[in-house]
């Protein structure tokens, strides 16, 4: 492949590689599995050049309009060859890296992550900051041409297994004292300490941080921009990632259609109201990612997408619960830890309240009250 394919040939060619090459995943279905999986998928994809689909030349992509990304991540994600969260990852922090690193630092780093051998994690919220980020303590005072930081951050999806995080840390009062670094998670100093949830998974993790040393070097653009990173980041945590997760609900939708398939009591409104709840979702989410092929900067109308996401999850799930008697209290089944995941889709990129708001005072200017 030597030039950008349209995206329907994008599709078809990579489905049929796919079809060709065996990523099926091992039997491993534990977390640490599902990363290495997800790394093992990644660097065969990077070789054949489908992951540099979508990404700039300059930092080792091969071009072309993000919808192409998005195409790999609904093939692979759908397809089950990797699990959407870890996926989720590589869709949020690789467009920061690209538009807030030096380039020099970008070029470098961006390939690691596309190509597997690193994952990455996001050091933004705090116990007492979560959706309200701006209060984030955690500080990093200047030291000669270092940084020193000290802080706890808590909720870091998948801490445990990075290599590197884009950390948020305050250096002076306010909005504009909000500085992001680049931080490497073997520097002395950081402890990860994984937690874990009521679903069984310890994806989440607290990362302590005592007298770390950053060079300026790893400072994301200047000091103060931290909070300009955020709000361009977390767009992209609340729309465009949300494309290989809602490939994995319908793969689930389609699993529970076929486990109540023989069950003439199944209810078929309660089906097609999960449905028609993803179906909007997709609809959504397309309609995104075509704002952001088309050059449009991510921002607030993003938020639609996620509060579309947390009701379609819970919609799916509840479903489950319903059609399915007995099979998330009983029975050993991935129905359980799904369901229990579920929950905390109205939490999880900023809580369903925090998405409303925005949504009523940004995109409707209903004001505060």
């Amino acid at each position: 492949m030597t030039s950008v394919p349209t995206v329907e040939q994008f599709r078809t060619d990579l489905c049929a590689w796919l079809d060709e090459h065996d990523l099926t995943p091992g039997p491993d279905r534990s977390l640490q599995g599902h990363m290495h999986q997800f790394a093992r998928v990644s660097a065969a994809l990077y070789d054949a050049g489908w992951m540099r689909y979508g990404w700039p030349v300059e930092v080792g992509g091969l071009g072309g309009p993000a919808l192409l990304r998005a195409v790999v991540g609904e093939e692979v994600v759908g397809r089950r060859l990797a699990e959407p969260g870890p996926y989720s990852m590589l869709e949020v922090l690789a467009p920061t890296m690209i538009d807030y690193a030096a380039p020099g630092l970008a070029a470098e780093m961006v390939p690691r992550l596309l190509s597997g051998r690193e994952h990455w994690c996001q050091g933004f919220s705090e116990p007492g900051s979560g959706s309200d980020l701006a209060s984030l303590s955690t500080r990093a005072a200047p030291h000669g041409d270092d940084w020193i930081v000290n802080g706890q951050k808590v909720w870091t999806s998948f801490a445990q297994f990075s290599t590197r995080c884009i950390l948020l840390t305050r250096t002076a009062p306010g909005h504009d004292g909000i500085t992001a670094f680049f931080v490497d998670l073997d520097t002395p100093g950081i402890t990860v300490r994984p937690l874990r949830t009521m679903h069984g998974v310890d994806e989440f993790c607290e990362v302590y941080f005592d007298d770390v040393v950053i060079p300026s070097s790893r400072m994301l653009g200047q000091p103060g921009d931290g909070w300009r990173l955020a709000m361009d980041l977390l767009p992209y945590e609340r729309s465009t990632c949300f494309w290989q997760r809602i490939a994995y609900l319908y793969a689930r939708f389609d699993a529970l259609i076929a486990e109540t398939a023989d069950n003439p009591e199944s209810d078929e409104s309660a089906l097609g109201a999960a449905y028609l709840a993803l179906h909007t979702l997709r609809c959504r989410s397309r309609a995104t990612q075509h704002r952001l092929a088309g050059g449009t900067r991510l921002g607030p109308d993003t938020s639609i997408d996620k509060v579309l996401l947390a009701t379609a999850e819970q919609r799916l799930y509840d479903t489950v619960h319903d059609l399915l008697p007995g099979a998330l209290e009983l029975d050993d089944t991935s129905w359980r830890p799904e369901y229990l995941y579920s929950r905390a889709a109205t939490i999880y990129g900023g809580t369903a309240e925090i998405q409303r708001n925005i949504i009523a005072r940004r995109l409707l200017d209903l004001g505060k009250e």
